[in-house]
């Protein structure tokens, strides 16, 4: 495995996808991450990633430089270059001039990590400091016209440092460089494939759970699902799902996931229906925060009722994914800024007194899939776009009630059929709609009208880290807008919505 260390790089999920794209499995921590850890961890090779830090501010992140003594190959990428020089003995210091965007790199050590790259190739620069003073044993690999020391490398400590991030498409080349660094100078081998990490998984919850009770909150996404028959492998009839009706549902949503689960899944579950309770809580609560946790709560209140029902049980699985990770608890204390909550993420209430199980906890979305698809899931589960915990009660901006509950269940319901009839439902990471809590003056049947907003969010991704809005064509939003204001009583007016993720996330709460 490769470890990356976290120094608050935008891109740091980035280089993990990289990485694993050449079936190696990587994981990520934060400087604070003890040596100790690293050698139990036993990688072969460290990835220190880029920052938005100076190495010489106060406070920047460090990892304890006593990483350079273990024998392991390390590779430096912008920041984590900076670091690696300042931590050995050489100097960083403000550029003269910054370098952000493309930039022409001039080759002049063709070894290990530039193995088989022609020189000048384009790379994608984000700096502003440089490396002035080389450390002892260290020479320039590479150029730019504006930075003398775009790389470096200690051949005989198999150290290495990339001004510029490798890891974003802008720079072509950069994915076979990290894979040199990978293969020519860490040694290792393409052996993580999903059909591998399914038969460790299994083994590790069979060793964890031994003869004990599990008990999982299905959804019936892709995650839970996954979840849902890696621990039957393991465990059996062991395992009880509880899938719990928030209320806050799609149309018709819980009669299909039902319909689905127990036609393909051979799964103990149990149904508890408690949108009531979740609307009555929801009551007034007009922030996204205050919804989120109110909900979270009710769900583990709703759920501990019913797990308590199952006697024996020692153990709570979760469909855990690592962006939710990353995003709620910042990399596990690293440098990275906290998003937003996710409900299933952070512990359990003390009283439960269970044991958590996350077996896809270091998966991206993509991997997931896969994974399903080794399984034999069925592909109307393995390409199910993601459904947030919450569910619609964070597309209604403002309060929830059963009246906007209603109104977004039918625009939602039309853009869903219109998406899946165009056949753009599997080329999207999502689509979805969201009521907004505002109105427009519009005009049907010669009548003035004072209805609502909707707007629609289609969105391309890999991992949702990054994401991307679709250009769906006009003739297919034409027909949506169209339909919706003609089919959905209180809607007068919709609009698309045309951000990225960042600077925007891809749920509008």
């Amino acid at each position: 495995m490769i470890l990356i260390v976290d120094f608050g790089s935008q891109y740091n999920q980035l280089i993990a996808r990289r990485v694993r794209e050449t079936q190696v499995f990587c994981q990520i921590e934060p400087p604070s991450v003890p040596v100790e850890r690293i050698k139990a961890l036993n990688p072969r090779g460290i990835i220190l990633s880029g920052g938005p830090s100076s190495i010489y501010e106060q406070n920047s992140p460090k990892i304890d430089r006593a990483i350079f003594d273990l024998g392991i190959p390390v590779l430096g990428i912008c920041y984590g270059m900076q670091f690696m020089a300042d931590a050995l003995g050489g100097a960083v210091q403000c550029s003269e001039k910054r370098e952000y965007g493309f930039a022409e790199l001039s080759i002049i050590d063709a070894g290990a990590v530039f193995k088989d790259i022609a020189s000048p190739t384009s790379c994608w620069m984000s700096h502003g400091d440089t490396v002035k003073t080389l450390p002892g044993g260290f020479h320039a690999t590479a150029h730019t016209s504006n930075t003398p020391v775009a790389a470096m490398a200690d051949p005989q400590r198999k150290f290495f440092g990339l001004q510029f991030h490798p890891e974003v498409d802008h720079t072509p080349l950069g994915k076979k460089m990290l894979a040199n660094f990978l293969f020519e100078v860490c040694g290792c081998e393409s052996d993580w494939t999903m059909k591998s990490f399914a038969a460790n998984a299994v083994e590790e919850i069979r060793e964890t759970a031994g003869d004990k009770k599990v008990i999982l909150g299905l959804s019936g996404g892709v995650d839970s699902s996954v979840t849902a028959v890696l621990i039957h492998k393991a465990v059996g009839k062991r395992l009880t799902c509880i899938f719990v009706d928030n209320g806050l549902l799609r149309k018709n949503e819980r009669e299909k996931i039902q319909k689905v689960l127990r036609q393909h899944l051979d799964l103990n579950i149990r149904f508890v229906h408690a949108g009531a309770r979740f609307l009555a809580a929801l009551a007034g609560v007009t922030d996204p925060e205050k919804k989120r946790k109110i909900i979270g709560k009710i769900f583990m209140d709703v759920f501990e009722a019913e797990a308590g029902k199952i006697r024996g049980a020692e153990f709570l699985a979760q469909g855990t994914l690592y962006p939710d990770v990353i995003e709620s608890i910042s990399a596990f204390g690293g440098p990275s800024a906290v998003i937003k909550s996710h409900h299933n993420v952070g512990g359990l209430p003390k009283k439960m007194k269970l044991k958590l199980v996350e077996p896809l906890k270091f998966l991206f979305k993509d991997e997931v899939r896969l994974l399903g698809k080794e399984l034999g899931l069925p592909d109307e589960l393995v390409w199910r776009q993601p459904f947030p915990g919450p569910g619609l009660a964070i597309r209604i901006i403002g309060e929830v009630t059963r009246k906007r509950l209603n109104i977004l269940r039918e625009v939602d319901a039309v853009l869903l059929e219109e998406i899946r009839g165009a056949g753009f439902y599997r080329k999207l990471w999502q689509s979805f709609a969201v009521l907004l809590p505002l109105k427009s003056v519009g005009i049907m049947g010669d009548q003035r009208t004072y209805e609502n907003i909707v707007a629609i969010r289609a969105m391309t991704s890999q991992d949702a880290m990054t994401a991307d809005w679709a250009r769906l064509p006009h003739d297919l939003l034409g027909k949506i807008s169209n339909r919706i204001i003609n089919e959905v009583k209180g809607v007068n007016r919709v609009v698309y919505d045309i951000s990225s993720k960042p600077p925007s996330t891809i749920e509008w709460e």
